[in-house]
């Protein structure tokens, strides 16, 4: 590989959809070139990833139908802010070619995050996820809490939670839960399982939009930079779990600082997620982004980064 490459960057534009529930990520407004590195995890797995800056270690991890270049924006950025911030592109996402592994979620990514952690000697990191990569976040957050300084959660799909909650939210998170089960999951497995990537993803898009004809008005170069960014539903839907089960007490046992990003305009279901998040969560701050839906990190990249620069120096030693 060129020392020099163009970092892979997510190419669909102008939709206003989830991340993961996948976002698609929206095309980067600056056609920067970075240095792509790679690091070998374990089992033989693969992660590319690029860097600027020096300081206190950020990650920086996407969402589904993505990959790393999600963050070109903000490396340059935080660079200048004093951080080494890092990107990469989770294990079966552009431009990684991994070998297909059973048992395939959140939780997986989170494992490979923290050994990427230990293999770049990072020690302690701000770990800052969007839509699936807040996911898996929250799982590293759980299993590997020495490694992470604090967490930056912008509207992870902890859909298990929606099942579980408390009060007079109960009949609307059961039901919001069974909805997501029987009319986008369960038909995104049958078709992904009959590899049919576009009828899986037709059914994703045409849920989260609540239009049958959603996928149908995309335009074409949209509806192919999808299905390029969908081999991990490939696996996921096939051997492993979109939805992975996050245990709400574990979520209460995480002390590390979390802040939680949340879209005004974003879907209701992650609201709903958001609001238990900070219930849960014991040393939270949640930051409504007024205006913004889930592509809130280009909506509004200054005002995301603001509010997470100020939630770091908060914090003591960050």
């Amino acid at each position: 590989m060129a020392r020099i490459l163009k970092w892979i960057i997510g190419a669909l534009a102008g939709i206003a959809l989830l991340a993961t529930l996948p976002i698609f990520s929206a095309a980067q407004t600056k056609n920067e070139s970075f240095e792509i590195r790679k690091a070998t995890v374990g089992d033989g797995v693969e992660l590319h990833y690029v860097e600027r800056g020096s300081g206190v270690p950020v990650v920086f991890v996407h969402g589904s139908l993505s990959d790393g270049g999600f963050w070109n924006d903000q490396l340059g950025p935080f660079a200048a802010g004093g951080y080494r911030a890092i990107a990469y592109s989770r294990r079966y996402n552009p431009p990684n070619t991994n070998k297909v592994q059973p048992g395939y979620s959140a939780a997986v990514d989170a494992e490979d995050l923290a050994s990427l952690i230990k293999k770049l000697e990072l020690g302690k990191v701000h770990v800052v996820g969007h839509s699936y990569g807040a996911l898996t976040v929250l799982f590293l957050a759980i299993k590997h809490p020495k490694l992470v300084r604090t967490l930056v959660l912008a509207e992870a799909p902890a859909v298990s939670l929606l099942a579980h909650l408390q009060g007079d939210r109960a009949e609307v998170g059961r039901t919001t839960f069974a909805d997501i089960q029987e009319r986008m999951v369960k038909p995104m497995k049958e078709a992904f399982q009959k590899a049919d990537r576009e009828a899986g993803l037709r059914t994703f898009i045409d849920f989260v939009l609540d239009d049958l004809q959603a996928w149908d008005k995309m335009p074409a170069a949209t509806r192919q930079d999808a299905l390029n960014h969908a081999h991990e539903w490939d696996v996921m839907m096939t051997t492993g779990s979109l939805f992975p089960e996050l245990d709400a007490d574990a979520v209460r046992h995480i002390t590390t600082p979390a802040l939680l990003l949340s879209g005004e305009n974003s879907y209701g279901f992650l609201k709903l997620i958001d609001e238990e998040l900070e219930r849960l969560l014991p040393h939270s701050r949640r930051v409504i982004l007024r205006g913004a839906t889930h592509r809130m990190w280009h909506e509004q990249p200054e005002v995301c980064r603001k509010a997470v620069l100020d939630f770091w120096r908060d914090q003591p030693g960050s």
